[in-house]
Parts: C-alpha cells; sequence; structure tokens
C-alpha cells in the first residue's frame, strides 16, 4: 500500500465514503459496528461535505435511517436497535441538519429528555445508565443549540462542572480529577464556544498545552508521552481555532503528517502512516486539513464540526458573554 502523498487525493476518498454506503451483512465488521452505524454515517456525511462531495451520497436513504433510529423517549441510539444515547443523538441531529430534515423530528421531545440526563452538579449522563463524562455536557450543549433549545437546560451549572474537570495544565479531563486529554478538552472548548464562555478559561496557558502535542513528525497526540494520530488533527486543532491560535503549532509540518496517512491505492485516510483506513479518521483528517486552509477543501464550524454553511443556514441565535 503507498502512503506518501503532499496531495490530497479527494477523488479516492469520495470512493472510498461512497462504498461505505453499500450495506455488507454477510461480514463480521457489519455486525461489530452495528452500534456506531449513525456515527459511521456522520464521519461519512462531514467529510464528503468537507470535499464537496455531499451530492454524491444518498442524502435521503440516510435521513430516513437516522429518523427511524429515534426512541419514544426522543433520543436517538446508535442503531434501530440500541437505546437512545447523548452521542448518537448528536450526530444524528447533526446528519439531519446536513441534510435539511430537522424540521421532521420534535426538539422539545429531544431537548425533554436531554434536560433528565442533567444530574445536580450540572454534569450530563450519556443515557439512562448514567455514566458521566464531559463528551456529554458538550453533546447536549452541540445538539440544543442546533435545536435553538439551550434554554431547557441549566447552562451555568454545566459550565461550573466543565471548569471542575480542568487541570493546573490548562487542560481538561474526563471528569473532575482526571488527566488532560485532548478529545476531552476539546470537548469543554466546544462547549464553552457554544455557550461564549471562554473567556473564563485561561487561553494562554491551554494553547501552550495544546501546542505541546505537536511531534517531531508534525502529528499531534492527544497527550504526553503518547504518538501521533490524525484524529487529533481535528481535537486539538479545533481547540486552538476556538482560542484564536492556530498558529502556534507548525501548519506545514501537520498538514504533511496527515497527507502521509491517506492510502493512495483504495482511498481514506488512517490514524499513522501505514496503517489501514477508516471513516473516522478520513473525516477528521479532512476536518483537520480545511481547519489549516487546505485548498479545495470547504470551511467547518470549529464547534460543531460541521460545515460551515450548514450552521449558517441554521441562524443560530446570538449567544450573550457567559457570566457566573
Amino acid at each position: 500500500m503507498k502512503i506518501m502523498s503532499l496531495q490530497f487525493s479527494s477523488e479516492l476518498h469520495q470512493t472510498y465514503v461512497l462504498s461505505l454506503e453499500i450495506e455488507k451483512p454477510d461480514r463480521f465488521e457489519y455486525w461489530v459496528t452495528e452500534h456506531m452505524r449513525v456515527s459511521g454515517i456522520y464521519w461519512g456525511f462531514v467529510a464528503m461535505s468537507i470535499m464537496n462531495a455531499l451530492d454524491r451520497m444518498d442524502t435521503a436513504k440516510a435521513a430516513q435511517f437516522i429518523l427511524s433510529c429515534q426512541k419514544d423517549d426522543g433520543g436517538f441510539g446508535g442503531h434501530v436497535v440500541h437505546d437512545s444515547h447523548l452521542v448518537s443523538t448528536y450526530n444524528a441531529v447533526q446528519v439531519l441538519a446536513m441534510t435539511g430534515n430537522l424540521d421532521k423530528i420534535d426538539a422539545d421531545k429531544i431537548a425533554t429528555w436531554i434536560n433528565s440526563l442533567q444530574n445536580e452538579d450540572g454534569s450530563f449522563s450519556g443515557d439512562k445508565w448514567g455514566e458521566i463524562d464531559t463528551r456529554f455536557v458538550y453533546c447536549a450543549f452541540g445538539t440544543l443549540s442546533l435545536l435553538k433549545k439551550l434554554d431547557k437546560i441549566d447552562v451555568k451549572k454545566a459550565v461550573e462542572w466543565i471548569l471542575s474537570c480542568k487541570n493546573f495544565d490548562g487542560g481538561f479531563g474526563v471528569v473532575p480529577g482526571a488527566e488532560s486529554h485532548a478529545g476531552q478538552t476539546f470537548c469543554c472548548v466546544g462547549a464553552l464556544a457554544i455557550v461564549n464562555g471562554l473567556d473564563l478559561i485561561d487561553k494562554d496557558l491551554l494553547a501552550w498545552w495544546l501546542a505541546e502535542r505537536q511531534l517531531p513528525n508534525g502529528g499531534l497526540n492527544g497527550r504526553p508521552e503518547k504518538l501521533a494520530d490524525v484524529c487529533y488533527s481535528w481535537w486539538v486543532l479545533s481547540s486552538l481555532a476556538a482560542l484564536g491560535r492556530v498558529d502556534w503549532i507548525d501548519s506545514k509540518a501537520l498538514t504533511d503528517f496527515i497527507l502521509s496517512c491517506q492510502d493512495l491505492e483504495d482511498g481514506g485516510i488512517s490514524d499513522k502512516p501505514g496503517n489501514i483506513r477508516d471513516v473516522y479518521h478520513t473525516c477528521f483528517g479532512c476536518t483537520g486539513l480545511s481547519l489549516l486552509g487546505h485548498e479545495g477543501l470547504a470551511p467547518v464550524d470549529y464547534r460543531f464540526c460541521l460545515p460551515k454553511t450548514v450552521v449558517d443556514n441554521l441562524q443560530l441565535p446570538e449567544v450573550p458573554p457567559l457570566t457566573l
């Protein structure tokens, strides 16, 4: 498998994503990824949108499947046979936004369900089973913002909990006291950006920690002493974009790292050079390159990981600066 190139192979990557539309129930991989079907559609649609090729996808069929995953409680499962979860609900709403189908869901019902998941300390459980994670605050904020229903939860209480997850190095962990992680940091920074609360954190301290994630090979890692991974081209870079400090890293080196992870025979992007491609890393490779201003790619909104045009078309209400 050839992997080295400094050119972005858009057509190859589009062909790869299109191949994922074909259901393959005779394959083991089809069933072990069942619980991620909604998220998989989201990753594929974002990648195609950033490559200006969403019109090549069967958006009507995808939207119909997404709608079939909504449960009686208002949330969405990762598949028709799975329970509601905040992550799959957010991804479902994102897909419906990209396909122009938000008017086909009951936004108040979704908001009521999300409200039921907020805990006394402001945190959110991902589902009725009670797991708590900074990812879930972000998914709650993102979903409700896209639906224009942020007033249905206690935003200030949630932000106080987010800030309790901040560490001495400026980064954020999964829960209070947990080590800083770039993925969790994105969730907290993204959530704060959605509610206009970024002035509540030390931007320089956090940006320094994020910039330290860049390794000599140009790639970004999620925490100290870990290898670079293409997905952090989104988690780290979008956080830096929110902080207005993308120029704190070597953009050329990161671009070269992402491009070196391309599969130039069958399309798609992997986590590291020479590894097997997948739709998750293809998505975040594309969005990372978009944030870097790579030629030919559509702009991405760093808060929602959606094409900027999609978010602009929703005409979300302006959020005043958050004070606690």
